[in-house]
């Protein structure tokens, strides 16, 4: 089957539900591993106009740039490696409003891209876009997000999977019980 952005947004918001987004899951890897990650590879060679002609195509872009790699790729440094391309899509979209058109529950995905950027201006828009919203619980992740750029620089959970160094202070921060993401 070849993959739309039709046939991503009904595989995200139809044929997944709201818990199996942020969940640790063998089979929710294994089946987007199995459906996207053809997908995902072409797209991040290069992006159609399809991809950007709608609101809901746009959408289904930065799912596949930004969600879908932390399955496929969970645990490796290829889980962030499209997360480049899925916030310039982001900024792009937002620029023409395109967030705006997609209803509020789905929303959330136009603004994940900011919210896993290493850097501390993007996390402010986050924070920003995430009040704008008016959703709580989005806006909690969004400021726990932030508010570890702002200490560290980074996501020290991800240091280990990058090959990165972590400092004695990420080390500790990394002990306490419910660090990272």
């Amino acid at each position: 089957m070849t993959e739309t952005p039709e046939t991503v947004l009904n595989f995200w918001f139809n044929e997944l539900t709201p818990k199996d987004w942020f969940v640790k899951s063998d089979d929710i890897d294994a089946s987007i591993t199995d459906r996207f990650s053809g997908l995902h590879l072409a797209l991040s060679r290069g992006v159609s106009d399809e991809w950007r002609a709608t609101p809901e195509a746009r959408l289904a872009l930065i799912i596949v740039f930004d969600q879908f790699p932390r399955n496929i790729y969970r645990g490796s440094p290829l889980a962030f490696a499209t997360d480049g391309l899925a916030l310039k899509e982001a900024k792009a979209a937002l620029a023409v409003g395109a967030d705006k058109a997609i209803a509020e529950d789905r929303r959330i995905f136009f603004y994940m891209p900011f919210e896993h950027a290493e850097d501390i201006a993007e996390q402010e828009r986050c924070v920003a876009l995430f009040e704008a919203l008016g959703n709580a619980n989005y806006l909690d992740y969004a400021n726990q997000h932030h508010d570890i750029i702002a200490r560290y620089g980074r996501f020290p959970h991800r240091n280990p999977i990058l090959g990165r160094a972590s400092t004695a202070e990420e080390k500790a921060y990394l002990a306490t019980p419910g660090a990272g993401f």
